[in-house]
């Protein structure tokens, strides 16, 4: 139904003016970090939906979902290189204008059942929640399936991309837990982000575990425990403060306990 690999095509030919447009290295880097990121959640899309028994037209369709879920950052990024003003600037909302302005999404698929259904899940794959009652089965189906894919490639790229350099790390190593962070991760919930916790502190480490609790399906949770992502970011790290150092070891108990009850009760069902 849907020629993927025209897709691709389509996609790195709308990217390729803002990697031109960006002669700065590290502007540069972000505008490929999200290339790459883009790519690779068509792919766990691809990976997901095999392991949830779609069929082929479907897994189409969420690969073209992953492909296109982050389309609106390129334009966020003319907005704001460093994406610090997340709270005012939708990149989800973004993107589905992008889609919408001329028809543009009728490039990559031309299906007036799913055009729809492919927005729908665009605009909710960044919400701290989605409105389920507001949705149709498939838009709940195929929100939920972006929404983990998506967090998978984060959690990847916080195990193997985040937190590189020796200052990267120092900064979290260094840094001290916000109450309020901790208080919804310990609820094991996903942190609900204010707008002033930063990517290079212990906040940021654990917003981007707190995805965790965020997990729609059994076959997600099994990635995660399997691929170790938890140890593998937590790893990275040898924080300085006393008090930190137990709070993280409480937290990183509380989430890999979370976890390994999840994978039972959802496997017993």
């Amino acid at each position: 139904m849907i020629n993927l690999n025209k897709c691709k095509e389509e996609f790195l030919k709308y990217v390729a003016p803002y990697e031109e447009e960006y002669e700065d290295e590290k502007e540069f880097e972000g505008i490929e970090r999200k290339k790459s990121h883009s790519l690779r959640v068509m792919e766990e899309s691809k990976n997901l939906s095999e392991k949830l028994g779609l069929s082929d037209e479907q897994k189409e369709i969420a690969m073209l979902i992953g492909l296109l879920h982050d389309i609106g950052r390129f334009k966020q990024y003319t907005l704001d290189s460093r994406f610090l003003n997340e709270m005012l600037v939708d990149h989800a909302k973004l993107g589905v204008e992008v889609l919408e302005k001329d028809d543009y999404i009728k490039k990559y698929i031309n299906d007036k059942h799913y055009i729809p259904i492919i927005l729908k899940a665009i605009e909710n794959h960044n919400k701290y929640k989605i409105e389920e009652e507001m949705l149709s089965k498939e838009e709940i189906l195929f929100s939920k399936i972006i929404r983990d894919a998506d967090k998978l490639d984060i959690l990847y790229e916080g195990a193997e991309i985040f937190w590189k350099s020796e200052e990267e790390v120092e900064r979290v190593e260094n840094s001290k837990i916000n109450v309020k962070v901790e208080q919804q991760f310990k609820v094991e919930r996903q942190v609900k982000k204010c707008g002033c916790e930063k990517n290079d502190t212990v906040d940021g480490v654990l917003i981007l575990l707190s995805y965790i609790y965020d997990i729609n399906f059994k076959e997600s949770l099994s990635i995660i425990y399997k691929e170790n992502f938890v140890e593998r970011i937590l790893d990275k790290f040898d924080f300085k403060d006393e008090k930190t150092k137990k709070q993280m070891e409480n937290l990183e108990e509380i989430l890999q306990r979370n976890i390994i009850l999840r994978l039972r009760k959802r496997y017993k069902g």
